[in-house]
């Protein structure tokens, strides 16, 4: 660790970090400051015994950098150093140093708002501009000044990124100092196509080939896409293509990465390179920031990333493949040169980067912010309108989320800006999900279906269990046929979810039947928490295996903005935005034409589908929210 660039101005650091209460790190992919910062200010005694948090956008970030520490001093995970993620907490009362997900510091925050057993605060990757983050640089910078006001322990700050709009977060920190650390540990060379390329992936795919030709093996390439199914496409190319080309050149290890893909499958990517071959990794942007690939010197950058944006007008939430920011631009150039001198080749001409923002659209101001809402109110922020954002949802947004909010029961106005929690808000304010889930387990309780419920939010709660390669999809499907339902893809997920738990968690039984074994386990470790916090909130944890009407009545309760109809032409009409949609092709229910269903999410696309269904009926809508329903009724007429 000493070879790394921040070792070499730690004094320097820790001197500027002793004259300011907040300070702003600006240190370049691979300087160190993740895993060294931390260290520092432990080492040199400026927590005073409290607590040194590291917040940071993503779990597998926060757990793999504490386990990297805890490795580097000596110490075993959950003692000096630990970390603290959504449903997993492995600290201790020796804790000191604590990586954790911006999100449980924000929940921390709800039990206490001046966060008193923190005497630093680190605030990592704050450039990446999550819902939480934002949210969380206005609950900090909060509780400093107010523990200033009252006479408490002093609260540092430190907000550090690779790359940030320096300016902005500068002046939002009341004049903060910026601290540059270089960190590059090996020269990068950019080069940018000459024309503007139409088909980036056949772009892509010539580049790969291009370099597989000319250069030497072990020397790997890292090819960033927008999805799944570009990725196994432009894999299968690679593979079909390697057939043809001459015995002489390196044999290509295609490795996928996206979210999705089961853990033992992601592995392949961090593996190093035998000896005569030449890895390509084909990934999402999972791989922009906090993981490290060995062996890649070359980047492929298509410039393109899939988002998903919502339109508070409509409640539609848009996935769309857009150009990406100057900033993703520049994460991704430093997956290169993190070992070796790296070359970069931006499928893009100059003109295009310089054409692109500067800086990724904050997600506060292009997402649902329901849940935050109801976070910022359950810490006792009435005034939504006067929080101190960095950069504020739009009003629109707002008003969307408090009018859903209401719908559910979980608010009420109590001035012209001033809102509360209902009683039936405070108990959906204990669970860390979407509102809408939460009112789906406090609906279970009269209904006696709790530990039903809490199955099923648990399967909604993560990225899909399912694993369907596009070369065995028929395969995949045939196979999970077993567990469909013509009640829905909700009652399928429970199937699915009461086979893995009789199977004891196989990891045999999830491949044989194309379910994620991680993302398996990661449901048994959400539910093990959510459990837990009924029981803390004396919420009965009852049980109804054979209804599953009753499970469906309390879904309807819960998701009933969520509800579409049935029309003659065999679409459905969404009845809160009254737009036409359709099944995904991924629903159990595809084949079907139930006459009211509620879903999960709606994604526009090419066209606007909705995704995981539950069959509802509709004298289950009308009595969850008869005003609501009467005026949808009327105002069609």
């Amino acid at each position: 660790k000493t070879d790394l660039p921040i070792f070499a101005v730690r004094q320097r650091l820790i001197e500027e970090f002793k004259k300011s209460e907040t300070s702003i790190v600006i240190g370049e992919t691979a300087s160190g400051k993740t895993t060294q910062i931390p260290q520092f200010l432990y080492n040199c005694g400026l927590h005073k015994n409290g607590l040194i948090a590291c917040t940071q956008p993503r779990r597998v970030a926060a757990i793999t950098i504490a386990q990297r520490v805890a490795q580097e001093m000596g110490t075993p995970v959950g003692q000096e150093v630990g970390f603290c993620v959504r449903f997993e907490d492995s600290t201790s009362s020796q804790t000191r140093i604590k990586y954790m997900t911006d999100g449980m510091l924000l929940r921390e925050s709800i039990g206490d708002r001046l966060l008193k057993k923190y005497s630093i605060i680190i605030l990592d990757e704050a450039h990446e501009r999550t819902i939480q983050t934002d949210v969380l640089f206005g609950v900090v910078k909060y509780a400093q000044v107010q523990r200033k006001a009252e006479n408490h322990r002093k609260l540092r700050l430190i907000v550090m990124s690779a790359t940030m709009d320096v300016d902005h977060f500068a002046k939002y920190f009341s004049s903060a100092p910026v601290l540059y650390v270089e960190g590059r540990l090996h020269p990068i060379k950019i080069n940018y196509t000459r024309e503007i390329q139409s088909d980036y992936i056949g772009a892509a795919l010539t580049t790969v080939f291009q370099i597989h030709q000319e250069e030497p093996a072990q020397d790997d390439i890292l090819v960033f896409l927008t999805g799944q199914e570009e990725i196994e496409t432009v894999a299968q190319t690679i593979k079909d293509l390697q057939l043809s080309l001459p015995l002489s050149l390196p044999k290509l290890i295609v490795c996928p990465l996206y979210a999705s893909l089961p853990h033992s499958l992601q592995l392949r990517a961090f593996k190093s390179t035998p000896a005569d071959c030449r890895k390509v990794v084909l990934s999402t942007n999972i791989a922009e920031t906090s993981v490290t690939i060995r062996g890649i010197k070359f980047v492929v950058d298509t410039g393109k990333v899939k988002a998903k944006s919502f339109n508070a007008s409509t409640h539609l939430d848009i996935l769309s493949v857009q150009s990406i920011s100057q900033a993703q631009a520049w994460q991704r150039a430093g997956r290169a040169g993190r070992e070796r001198h790296g070359i970069v080749y931006r499928l893009y001409t100059e003109a295009q980067y310089f054409n692109f923002s500067p800086n990724t659209v904050p997600e506060i101001q292009r997402c649902n912010v329901s849940n935050t809402i109801l976070q910022l109110l359950a810490i006792g922020i009435k005034d939504i309108h006067a929080f101190d954002f960095i950069d504020p949802p739009s009003k629109e947004s707002i008003s969307s989320a408090f009018s859903e909010l209401t719908l559910l029961g979980a608010v009420v106005q109590s001035g012209s800006k001033l809102y509360e929690l209902t009683a039936l808000g405070q108990k959906m304010s204990v669970f860390p999900l979407d509102p809408k889930l939460s009112k789906a387990i406090v609906c279970a309780i009269p209904q006696n279906c709790v530990e039903e419920m809490l199955s099923l939010v648990s399967m909604l709660s993560v990225e899909s269990v399912l694993y369907t390669p596009q070369a065995k999809k028929d395969v995949a499907l045939d196979v999970r046929r077993k567990f469909t339902s013509n009640e829905g893809d909700f009652v399928m997920l429970l199937n699915i979810y009461r086979a893995f738990k009789q199977s004891k968690g196989s990891k045999s039984w999830c491949f044989e039947n194309y379910i994620n074994h991680r993302n398996m386990n990661v449901v048994f470790e959400i539910r093990k928490q959510i459990r837990g916090l009924c029981l803390k909130a004396n919420v009965p944890l009852t049980s109804n295996q054979r209804d599953m009407k009753v499970l469906r009545r309390c879904v309807a309760h819960a998701l009933f903005t969520n509800a579409a109809e049935l029309q003659t032409d065999g679409t459905y009409r969404a009845i809160d935005s009254n737009e036409t949609v359709l099944i995904h092709p991924s629903s159990c229910l595809f084949q079907s034409k139930p006459s009211y269903v509620v879903y999960r999410e709606l994604i526009h696309t090419s066209k606007c589908y909705m995704r995981d269904l539950c069959v509802v009926d509709p004298d289950w809508l009308y009595e969850a929210a008869p005003n609501y329903f009467q005026s949808k009724l009327k105002g069609r007429r």
